[in-house]
């Protein structure tokens, strides 16, 4: 045991005590990265899921670039955006049979030839169809968000606080690439040349899913029994579950186009990007703040009240614009609107991974992306259509009316669970 010593201080004898404290616990965050592989795997996660915030700016920009037609160049992101709603669940599904690096890497490979044949087919002038061919091909692109979940749950086992907190990050890292990767794309397409965007989105998605696959140690082992295991779609509790991941789509595509449709009215279109930026910085702290905080009471019981507050604060923005037309007043709202968005989907998707039936894990998560962009798809559209025949004021009315029916979704399941418990 150390013993004090003494020095002196003028004519005085002082005590020196170097008994050492105790040093400050770590973090849920540094703790769930201390685990081994862990650190590993999300460098490759983060830099395979960067482009997916790319890809779709990116092939605009390209497109306008070229054919100068806004028209064809929405209906070729559009088409991508069908064809990954109905690829990705089959790719989830061989993920969950076969393993994540058998599946993956040939899944990325070609999603990156389908892009860079985007490329060549724009450069070179070739028919329209062609377009529409070569971006659908991207829909075989893996959900890297959804593997490096399933990681999570195979690393975390039963730790439930820990499993929160890993979920909390990956719902701020979607924030954060989605926040960030719009921004990228166009600076390198502006920049450099406008197939810039699409070509460094390829580079990022191969290598960072070359990383993340290369890390065996934490893939989870594959079902010896998948195909028995029931579908998703067919658990108790999963459907009103998907249905909420729709209608949050609804929120994120409506908002979209109402702010930009909101600053275009004021006057400043180009301060769209920074408005919106607000949202998902202010979903992605809420997301990091949420998996610090340690939870009390099953996901179940808080997630009624996450989208409740998600409700409340996604009437903000529609007040906001209503009563000041102000587009600082709205930035403001869409910041504090932005931090209900993380905890619910956090919260939610913790549910789906519980009742998400054994095998088919990744299957599930990818059925929850595929909600969302349906949801983000169908709310751009009904978004546009209200700001053009309404107001751009009126179009901020649908995410919070989405809202409301996810809310309502919500409320059914639990009292329909009571009355059968």
């Amino acid at each position: 045991m150390p013993q004090p010593m003494f020095t002196t201080t003028g004519d005085m004898l002082v005590a020196v005590d170097f008994t050492p404290r105790p040093s400050r616990p770590p973090g849920p965050y540094r703790r769930l990265f201390a685990r081994p592989g862990a650190l590993a795997f999300t460098v490759g996660n983060l830099l395979a899921r960067l482009p997916m915030g790319m890809f779709g700016v990116s092939a605009i920009v390209m497109i306008v670039a070229a054919r100068d037609s806004y028209a064809l160049a929405g209906a070729v992101s559009a088409t991508g955006l069908a064809a990954t709603a109905l690829v990705a669940p089959w790719t989830a599904r061989l993920v969950d049979r076969y393993g994540q690096a058998r599946v993956a890497v040939p899944a990325t490979l070609l999603a990156a030839l389908g892009s860079l044949a985007l490329v060549l087919c724009v450069r070179s002038g070739a028919p329209a169809w062609t377009l529409f061919l070569a971006y659908a091909a991207t829909a075989t692109t893996p959900n890297i968000g959804g593997m490096a979940r399933a990681r999570w749950a195979h690393l975390l086992g039963d730790d439930d606080q820990a499993l929160h907190t890993a979920n909390s990050f990956e719902q701020a890292a979607d924030e954060l690439c989605f926040m960030l990767g719009p921004v990228l794309a166009v600076l390198l397409c502006t920049a450099l040349f406008p197939e810039a965007g699409t070509v460094a989105g390829v580079a990022l998605l191969v290598t960072g899913m070359l990383l993340f696959t290369a890390q065996r140690s934490t893939e989870p082992p594959v079902s010896r029994t998948p195909a028995r295991a029931e579908a998703p779609l067919r658990a108790p509790g999963v459907p009103p579950l998907l249905v909420v991941c729709l209608a949050m789509g609804v929120v994120f595509g409506s908002m979209e186009v109402a702010t930009i449709a909101f600053a275009d009215a004021q006057g400043h279109p180009s301060a769209a990007g920074v408005v919106l930026g607000l949202q998902a910085a202010g979903s992605c702290v809420a997301g990091l703040l949420y998996g610090a905080w340690r939870p009390s009471g099953p996901a179940g019981r808080r997630y009624p009240w996450c989208v409740a507050a998600m409700t409340a604060l996604m009437t903000l923005p529609l007040l906001a614009a209503a009563l000041t037309g102000s587009l600082l007043a709205l930035a403001a709202a869409l910041l504090l609107a932005g931090m209900a968005t993380a905890p619910t989907m956090v919260t939610g998707l913790t549910l789906l991974q519980e009742r998400t039936p054994e095998g088919r894990l990744n299957e599930g998560m990818t059925l929850a992306v595929t909600g969302l962009l349906g949801g983000i798809a169908g709310g751009s559209a009904l978004g546009g259509w209200t700001a053009e025949h309404a107001s751009a004021t009126a179009g901020f009315g649908v995410p919070a009316a989405a809202a409301a029916v996810a809310l309502m979704v919500t409320l059914g399941r639990v009292l329909l669970e009571r009355r059968t418990s």
